[in-house]
């Protein structure tokens, strides 16, 4: 596992983390920006997200693990 994939809580984030707005990563996952706020709010899936002021961002490195996670088959 790297050791960019997770941080503790008020540890600052590596520069080179790329976030993405909700509406890029709802594209990233093939998704409206709608699912995903109903994924956050229900808890449906464990799809980390970052909060900067009243902006949601997501990390690649999420978005990717999230995909692995819930891939099926082959």
């Amino acid at each position: 596992m790297k050791n960019d994939q997770f941080f503790q809580a008020g540890a600052p984030a590596p520069v080179h983390v790329e976030l993405l707005s909700r509406k890029q990563a709802a594209e990233y996952l093939g998704v409206t920006e709608q699912t995903l706020a109903i994924w956050k709010c229900t808890g449906r899936y464990n799809l980390p997200c970052v909060k900067i002021g009243r902006l949601v961002k997501y990390r690649r490195t999420d978005l990717n693990a999230f995909i692995n996670r819930n891939a099926t088959g082959n």
